[in-house]
């Protein structure tokens, strides 16, 4: 094992000593909740635009001036656009629309659309942003705008849509596609296409078919590139490494004579949740001379306020200010639309970024346009309103030479309210009474600077201990990739009642908010490290069927679209699913924290639930379960082992509690279902993915839970069985979910490697899911669904449920339980 110290924050020390991790899909760089989370996709930081984990852009810039020349280490010019015509983002443009079928001629320019409704753009259903809505299958949209210059070098559609497109110019047909664009596509228009327009009036129709009944979404304008001069004047620094461990991720550069160290700290203490909570991260800067002889260097740091905004086009105010010793730049949308978008593919336009460094005359911060030409000179006078801003930065290092200097940013975020709770908007947990301010936030991290990264350190080195004593050093890598993911998926308050709420985004799959089926797979992280947290992901479900509104005799899939928890959106139960996720983890919460505590608190409601298991659990229905891509599926087998485990776990809690006439009756009852299930799942050497079809398999990784928590309802041999024949189905990325298809779900593969009763077994298993960390083509932070083949992801991104790799790290820790 490689050996590991303690973080010497006087010492000047060019990796970070805890890192282990050098690959990643991407890099994480400021992680707070799914609103305040800035990624790096490329390898080398200063590649690409830093992005927000939808991959629009949240960028930080960054550039190092020694002796007089620049040199550019973080971030890169994204791609900027000038209207021709402004969708509706830009504009909310009027426009004629219908939902009924019209004649075939309605694209045409002398189509008479009198008699159709008029509408303002963007078309759609998406709360908050569509100005026009449309609940419809159809829509049928004339778009009129009128061209006096017809002289354009190299216009762009601007289009969006969902889910299937046609857009015609002038009764032309010049686009059409079968699937979806829920952001914003800029497609070059070829000679032919602009061939089309017309001095004068011209006429874009555009009809949608929302075929998946999810978002609807149109929006149409042309747009031209907007071509920025080189600026000979600015350098590439030279990447020499990047590191990352479980709270940081660590780059250093070659700028000419000066070597850089830069260190992202989101100090997300899993065992502190004051500090966890606080919505600060720290950039920290260390230079040296390379050459032993001193240089005058100056750092520039640029935030843009695109970070405060769902969209660049929206108008954002700005202003600058001192606290106490620091010096503070704040930004937020001049609207401030306090929770009233949600959805997936969005992000935060309610509440303040802010950029803060310490007080000095040797600190200048100003605000300014995104493309700044000097970033060393602040101008005469600082921006307060406007589009696309940046939040600025210099520190003058004076002359650095063989002693190194050091300077400390902090970036933070104020959403004032997080979460809409059952009708009631929620503060975040740092202020939940809404007596703190963000400055004393601000003031408090730096002054405990030191000693959070000295926490971050202890945390850093036991993520990475246990995980490599528990699997090894590519699980232990993969331990870390997950660590800063999975809890800056979350949003953490308090209730009304004064519970821990730690509310979970479903990230490119439907934005649901507190999902129990992404709650499941997150669990191991939490059981891990603190049980409490994963309670604030159980209580909004318990709260939800014990307040009487949800009735059902199971639990609700979750608690609305994030970020509003007023009750279940998801268009259908999982009965089966979600009742067995419920029970098997409010047991583990028993057994981690060593009481019983939490179940008595639910007991009533867990009774509920055991007798709805013990009639419809063992030979499910046709219905979903938590792989709910792949479709309904009847009399599925994992499905019949979740609920199997969960009555063992409810059996076990009713043992422990004195109840012995409910242990009896469960006992029989799940030692019953356990030998049954043997019997009718068999198929051959393995045992089949339903009752019903022989020649089929699936992994079962519902079957963890009876060796991780003890339970011993299922034999050996069960398990033995299963391992050696997945060990025959595995391709270069890994063990496919079931016999339908080749993709598979990295959590659920690390959950069946724990299955594994020979350490090679478990091996054989998680090395492909590490490869395919490391190898993956697809630059997001690191989906859960991909394809075994070729290591490409088939959707899913930023989620949570890698918390699930920590399940191995559970087992060890509920050895001694």
């Amino acid at each position: 094992m490689k050996k590991l110290f303690l973080l010497g924050l006087v010492l000047f020390n060019w990796a970070n000593i805890f890192a282990q991790s050098t690959q990643a899909p991407a890099f994480p760089l400021i992680t707070h909740d799914p609103y305040f989370s800035i990624w790096s996709t490329t390898d080398q930081l200063n590649a690409s635009p830093t992005k927000h984990w939808t991959g629009t852009d949240h960028s930080l810039m960054g550039i190092l001036n020694v002796d007089g020349e620049n040199y550019r280490f973080m971030g890169k010019r994204g791609e900027s656009y000038k209207n021709i015509i402004p969708a509706g983002d830009e504009e909310n443009y009027a426009a004629k629309y219908t939902e009924t079928t019209p004649s075939e001629d309605w694209k045409n320019p002398d189509f008479n659309d009198s008699q159709w409704k008029d509408g303002a753009a963007p078309f759609g259903n998406v709360r908050g942003v569509s100005k026009t809505l449309w609940l419809s299958n159809s829509i049928w949209v004339r778009r009129v705008f009128t061209l006096e210059d017809l002289n354009l070098k190299d216009p762009i559609l601007k289009l969006q849509y969902d889910d299937v497109v046609k857009v015609y110019l002038n009764g032309d047909l010049i686009y059409t596609a079968g699937c979806c664009a829920g952001k914003y596509l800029y497609l070059p228009m070829s000679n032919e296409m602009k061939s089309k327009l017309k001095k004068g009036k011209n006429v874009l129709a555009i009809n949608v078919m929302n075929t998946g009944g999810g978002e609807a979404l149109l929006d149409v304008g042309i747009v031209e590139k907007v071509i920025f001069p080189d600026d000979a004047k600015t350098h590439l620094a030279e990447q020499k490494s990047v590191v990352l461990n479980a709270t940081q991720t660590v780059y250093t550069f070659t700028c000419g004579k000066v070597n850089l160290n830069l260190t992202f700290t989101s100090p997300l203490l899993i065992n502190d949740l004051t500090t966890l909570a606080r919505p600060v991260s720290y950039i920290t800067a260390k230079v040296l001379s390379n050459d032993g002889l001193p240089h005058q260097v100056k750092l520039f740091v640029g935030a843009s306020t695109d970070i405060a905004t769902n969209n660049a086009t929206q108008e954002v105010a700005a202003q600058k200010y001192k606290s106490g010793n620091l010096t503070i730049l704040k930004a937020g949308t001049t609207q401030q639309p306090v929770l009233q978008k949600r959805g997936d593919d969005l992000r935060i336009d309610w509440g303040y970024m802010y950029v803060a460094a310490k007080a000095g005359a040797n600190v200048q911060q100003f605000i300014s346009t995104a493309h700044v030409e000097n970033p060393f000179q602040s101008p005469e006078k600082d921006l307060s309103t406007g589009k696309k801003m940046s939040l600025n930065t210099v520190i003058d290092l004076g002359k650095v030479a063989k002693i190194a200097k050091e300077e400390v940013l902090m970036l933070a975020y104020d959403d004032i309210y997080s979460i809409q709770y059952f009708g009631k908007n929620l503060r975040p947990w740092w202020n939940d009474k809404g007596t703190t301010t963000i400055e004393s936030q601000l003031a408090l991290a730096s002054k405990e600077y030191a000693t959070v990264l000295k926490k971050c350190a202890v945390i850093n080195q036991t993520i990475y201990n246990d995980a490599f004593k528990a699997g090894g050093e590519k699980y232990a890598k993969l331990c870390e990739l997950a660590y800063r993911q999975s809890i800056a998926a979350h949003k953490l308050l308090k209730s009304p009642e004064g519970e821990t709420l730690f509310l979970s985004k479903e990230n490119f799959s439907n934005g649901s908010i507190n999902t129990v089926d992404v709650t499941y797979p997150s669990a191991p992280l939490f059981l891990a490290y603190n049980p409490e947290l994963l309670k604030g992901m159980l209580n909004g479900i318990f709260y939800y069927s014990e307040s009487g509104k949800w009735a059902k005799p199971f639990p609700a899939h979750d608690l609305g679209t994030y970020p509003l928890a007023n009750g279940q959106t998801y268009g259908e139960d999982m009965p089966v699913e979600e009742c067995g996720n419920m029970m098997i983890l409010a047991a583990a919460i028993c057994k981690a924290e060593g009481n019983l505590n939490y179940a008595k608190k639910h007991w009533k409601t867990m009774n509920i639930w055991a007798d709805f298991l013990t009639k419809e659990g063992f030979d499910p229905a046709n219905q979903l379960c938590t792989d709910d891509f792949a479709g309904h599926l009847a009399r599925n087998i994992n499905l019949s082992a979740k609920a199997i485990v969960a009555l063992e776990t409810y059996t076990q809690l009713a043992k422990q509690m004195g109840d012995m006439d409910t242990f009896r009756k469960y006992d029989a009852i799940t030692k019953g279902f356990v030998s049954k299930w043997m019997e009718m799942a068999k198929d051959g050497d393995h045992y089949a993915l339903t009752f019903d079809k022989k020649g089929t398999w699936s992994q079962k990784y519902n079957l963890v839970w009876d060796k991780v928590l003890k339970l011993n309802y299922f034999p050996k041999e069960v398990f033995d069985t299963e391992v050696k024949y997945y060990l025959t189905k595995q391709n270069e990325f890994g063990l496919p979910l079931d016999s339908r298809a080749t993709y598979t779900k990295s959590d659920w593969v690390i959950w069946t490697s724990v299955m594994a009763n020979d350490y090679k077994d478990f091996e054989a298993l998680v090395n492909p899911m590490f490869e395919y960390a490391i190898k993956t083509k697809s630059r997001v932070p690191i989906s859960d669904w991909h394809e075994t083949k070729t290591g490409k992801m088939v959707g899913f991104q930023a989620r949570s449920v890698v918390g699930g790799y920590f399940m191995k790290v559970l087992e060890q820790k509920m050895k001694s339980k």
